[in-house]
């Protein structure tokens, strides 16, 4: 038996002006899959991760999450999603632990469950020893870990990242293509990025 179909994106479209920048785009995505959209900078990858995560509305076509439509019932689909966009969204001035706090009740993880969502999310971002520290003094690898972490915390069937290697150093590159590859093995993920390498790598 095949598996269950997570994403599900059909003859989708989006206009910038009169400019058409999305034209018909048409994907699935099961659960255990990583899927790699490639192209060059300006390609439209950041605007059809929009699209997907909910942040646009496309001017045509349909998207539907977990079987969900996406347009007609935004919160139910996008309780699904976790979303990682190109400028992470962090609190710099916060410490690690606060922020994936915040971020746990901003998901709506009931409150009795946020503890082990932490410490999940911690672990499995390679974020133990980090829980103290105010985001600004860390690291940009680690800093994009924390980015990570917010977009799995609630542990969403389909996690969406765009661009998640971009300015990090060749080691950084290595931690977080092998996070990318074990957060596959429990959730659908779809990546973006312009290295062909990158996609070879990763996705399947």
């Amino acid at each position: 038996m095949s598996a269950q179909i997570t994403l599900n994106a059909q003859n989708l479209s989006r206009r910038l002006g009169r400019r058409e920048v999305i034209r018909n785009i048409s994907l699935q995505l099961r659960r255990g899959e990583v899927l790699g959209l490639l192209g060059h900078n300006g390609a439209g990858k950041s605007t059809t991760m929009q699209l997907l995560s909910g942040v646009l509305l496309p001017h045509a076509g349909k998207i539907e999450i977990c079987g969900i439509d996406l347009a007609r019932e935004p919160l139910r689909a996008k309780a699904c999603i976790g979303f990682l966009p190109e400028t992470p969204p962090l609190y710099r001035d916060m410490r690690v632990d606060d922020y994936l706090v915040y971020a746990a009740k901003l998901h709506r993880v009931p409150r009795a469950g946020i503890a082990a969502a932490l410490a999940s999310a911690k672990e499995r971002c390679g974020l133990n020893d980090t829980g103290s520290k105010i985001i600004g003094t860390l690291s940009k690898g680690y800093q994009q870990r924390v980015g990570i972490a917010q977009a799995i915390i609630h542990q969403p069937e389909i996690v969406i990242l765009d661009e998640p290697t971009v300015g990090l150093d060749p080691a950084q590159i290595r931690e977080i293509r092998a996070l990318i590859r074990e957060l596959g093995n429990a959730h659908s993920v779809i990546l973006s990025t312009h290295l062909l390498g990158e996609v070879e790598n990763i996705c399947d």
